[in-house]
């Protein structure tokens, strides 16, 4: 996920997990056959008094693992009713919640009532606090400490991969996650989990990845989530049509569940049919629950960028952006934020000036005013950072580089306190953008060297400054891999075309 792309909002990963013949109608009213590869697979301490809380925490638990995040949400909501002083299930509210707010309240109550816990559960709290305030470094340090707390507990090896990949450590990563597997071989989050990491860290494994998906299905052969997490394989190996057929065996699996449709909309998008990929967007839009109506709209917006037509695309997501305050989800404003950012991101690479400063006005607003509610200094730095990037790119746009410039080393300012080590990757990408610009093509490769790697839309810069500079291999090398990424969002959907031309 690029830095743009990760500014816009976070991916809305929710598979309803159904049915459709009898017997699996049975499994899906009783939910608790698939405990034995979720929920009772724990060895973390669970610290309640009360049966109800510990029972209603367990369900979660296996909907969490399932990716059934609106089930888990309502599960970890009945814990704390039932027990005040849950500690854990309040973390676990926070993470599931739909909005920046139910996040903050949860964590907030989690740290409260964090004595009542146990050393494992109050470490884990304390990492969700790091890294709201963007101490990375802090998180990783603090997952290593739940490991040397549980080293039998395949969650808490889950909870150390996840923060080092959040810095990139995608090595360091992996292992952890292999850990867990190989405490826990039925645990199904934990082949999930490494399966994620061999599909978008690099150096990827495709070939590793489908195996632990297909880990997956076997544990669950009757769910439609491992249909979902095989389709994003086979579109990572550009097999679109074996994606395709995949999401839509998830939708038969889960008829009324919106995600399945999502995804093979994304797909629908690549493959060039647009009339089904937008009807299969405005399938999941009817059936999208929480905040899922919305986002799902920003991505039926950019359908028009895969079609060419990217004006078009920035009017559909300024109808919607300008619908969503009445439509009664949990977060409008960071949905209003995300539809802004994707139509500034639109805006910006295709020069409609008039059409990006419209957009980044409003999200301003709407970005100060969501750091005013927080009061975390963090927090504000890191929206007055991210608004000072899409003000330095317009700038650069618009061939004002020194204003660029200066805007550049205002975010480098905004973000020296955090403790990550890839604070300064966003810095890179706008110094390689405005080098790019001026035509100075072998120091933007050294900048766009230093962004993330994994940016999909630095690695296409990167490829066009590589081929400014006369590395042409190397550039067609990189232009290949753009064009075959497959996961949508405003940056690819951007330069896919191009970049396939570009990569012959």
């Amino acid at each position: 996920m690029s830095t743009i792309d990760r500014l816009l909002a976070p991916t809305v990963l929710t598979v309803l997990l159904g049915a459709c013949s009898e017997p699996r109608s049975r499994a899906a009213l009783d939910r608790s056959a698939l405990d034995a590869v979720t929920s009772a697979v724990m060895v973390l301490p669970i610290t309640t008094a009360s049966e109800e809380a510990r029972s209603h925490f367990l369900q979660g638990q296996r909907e969490l693992d399932l990716g059934r995040f609106v089930e888990a949400n309502a599960h970890f909501k009945q814990a704390v009713g039932a027990d005040s002083t849950f500690a854990f299930a309040y973390l676990n509210v926070a993470n599931s919640g739909n909005s920046l707010q139910e996040f903050r309240n949860n964590l907030a109550l989690a740290e409260r009532h964090a004595a009542h816990a146990s050393e494992a559960e109050r470490l884990l709290i304390q990492m969700a606090r790091k890294g709201f305030d963007n101490d990375l470094d802090g998180q990783v340090a603090l997952a290593r400490q739940v490991v040397e707390q549980q080293p039998t507990s395949p969650r808490a090896f889950l909870a150390l991969g996840d923060a080092q990949l959040a810095m990139n450590r995608v090595a360091e990563a992996r292992t952890s996650y292999a850990k867990a597997v190989e405490l826990a071989p039925r645990l199904l989050v934990a082949h999930t989990s490494l399966g994620n990491a061999y599909l978008f860290g690099e150096p990827r494994d495709f070939a590793l990845a489908l195996a632990h998906m297909q880990g997956a299905a076997t544990l669950a052969p009757d769910e439609p989530g491992p249909h979902d997490l095989l389709g994003d394989v086979y579109r990572a190996q550009n097999n679109l049509e074996k994606a395709r057929d995949e999401y839509t065996r998830a939708h038969e699996l889960a008829p009324t569940d919106a995600s399945p449709l999502q995804q093979r909309g994304h797909v629908h998008s690549f493959l060039g049919n647009y009339a089904a990929a937008r009807a299969d967007y405005d399938s999941a839009i009817a059936r999208g629950r929480a905040n899922e109506q919305a986002s799902f709209a920003v991505y039926r917006a950019l359908v028009s960028v895969h079609a060419g037509e990217p004006a078009a695309a920035i009017d559909e997501l300024n109808r919607l952006e300008a619908s969503i305050e009445g439509t009664g989800i949990p977060d409008p404003r960071g949905t209003r934020i995300f539809a802004l950012t994707t139509a500034a991101t639109i805006a910006i690479h295709t020069s409609s000036l008039p059409a990006a400063e419209r957009a980044l006005a409003q999200r301003t607003v709407l970005m100060m005013q969501e750091a005013d509610e927080v009061g975390a200094a963090a927090f504000r730095r890191s929206q007055e950072a991210s608004i000072a990037f899409f003000d330095a790119w317009l700038a650069a746009r618009r061939g004002d580089y020194a204003t660029a410039r200066g805007l550049a080393d205002r975010v480098a300012r905004l973000v020296e306190p955090d403790a990550n080590p890839r604070k300064l990757e966003s810095v890179h990408q706008l110094k390689g953008i405005i080098d790019l610009y001026q035509g100075n093509s072998r120091a933007a490769v050294g900048h766009f060297e230093q962004a993330d790697p994994f940016d999909i839309y630095v690695k296409y810069q990167l490829a066009l400054a590589r081929q400014g500079a006369g590395d042409t291999t190397q550039a067609q090398t990189l232009f290949r891999e753009v064009a075959t990424y497959n996961f949508n969002s405003a940056g690819f959907a951007l330069v896919r075309k191009e970049a396939a031309q570009k990569g012959g």
